[in-house]
């Protein structure tokens, strides 16, 4: 399908959540939909999700993404390995050019390409991260961290409204900074009601034994059941930029009710949009955005043979 001059109905960017339920939603209404995908879906750091529907027992982001993956395959989505590097506007048709210079043309796009998390220098994050030493997302797993010793790990400011949050699953929550920025005194006021515990400035961050290690300039060391890294991160938003989509402060791409943008038949959906960063938020609005693709695009009815384009097929007289 990449290397054809035919016209997809929907192209995808992106194979998270969001984008591979879309796919599946796409070729259940039996359109042309095709997801070109980077893998660097955020979903993959995740060790254990306990609040994605369906999973009593929780499931690893990594074995989320299989799951989807052969659903929407399954149905005859096609998914294809690559990086979109330019995303183009030729009359009312989207062009989207691989780096290595594949080219797809399609009516719509739905992007679903996310964000990038800025990440701790911590020796042994990603083995920290496994064992739930090293946590990404509270409103995810601060169930997980219920009743430990907790770190929240950031710009004072910002570290503090996360650890304010994280409050509410444990009693020993602290902020250990990561730059020298100082906090204000709402902040700090703040912190102090809910009994947070605020350290200087970290020269060194490690996965040590299931557990995170924190060292300070004057040799002290604190060990922490979770650390809550709250650096910020930044939407992959380069292709939405090419076409002046509408972003909002932060970033993220602004989205009408029905996860349109700006630009007339581009949708976004998932972490790229400005919502909450869930998986389930991001499966809503691929459904939603997936389904208003279908709607604006030329009826497919199924064919019939019976049925000229010019003649309808004779309606049986109602009984009495």
């Amino acid at each position: 399908m990449s290397a054809s001059d035919d016209i997809l109905d929907c192209l995808i960017v992106g194979a998270g959540p969001g984008g591979l339920t879309a796919a599946t939603y796409l070729v259940r209404f039996h359109r042309r939909a095709l997801v070109v995908d980077s893998g660097r879906s955020r979903a993959r750091w995740i060790p254990t999700s306990h609040n994605a529907p369906g999973f009593p027992h929780g499931v690893a982001g990594t074995s989320l993404l299989k799951l989807q993956r052969e659903q929407a395959v399954g149905f005859g989505a096609t998914i294809e390995e690559g990086c979109i590097a330019q995303l183009l506007r030729e009359d009312d048709v989207f062009v989207a050019v691989a780096a290595d210079g594949r080219r797809w043309r399609a009516h719509t796009v739905i992007l679903a390409t996310g964000i990038v998390d800025v990440m701790p220098a911590l020796d042994g994050l990603e083995s920290g991260i496994a064992a739930g030493a090293v946590r990404l997302c509270p409103v995810c797993d601060g169930y997980e961290a219920s009743d430990g010793r907790v770190a929240v790990y950031g710009p004072m400011d910002s570290a503090i409204g996360h650890a304010l949050f994280l409050r509410t699953f444990s009693r020993d929550v602290s902020v250990v900074a990561s730059d020298d920025s100082i906090a204000s005194d709402e902040c700090l006021a703040q912190a102090k009601r809910a009994g947070i515990g605020l350290y200087p400035q970290a020269c060194a961050l490690a996965h040590v034994d299931g557990r995170s290690q924190v060292r300070f300039p004057d040799g002290r060391e604190e060990i922490f059941d979770t650390l809550y890294p709250t650096l910020g991160n930044s939407p992959n938003t380069a292709l939405a930029a090419e076409l002046d989509v509408q972003c909002d402060d932060d970033g993220a791409i602004e989205v009408d009710e029905h996860q349109e943008t700006s630009v007339d038949g581009l949708y976004a959906v998932g972490d790229v949009v400005s919502t909450l960063n869930q998986i389930a938020v991001a499966v809503g609005q691929a459904a939603i955005a997936a389904t208003a693709v279908h709607n604006r695009l030329p009826r497919n009815w199924r064919e019939r043979p019976d049925l000229q384009a010019d003649t309808a097929p004779e309606l049986p007289t109602p009984a009495g």
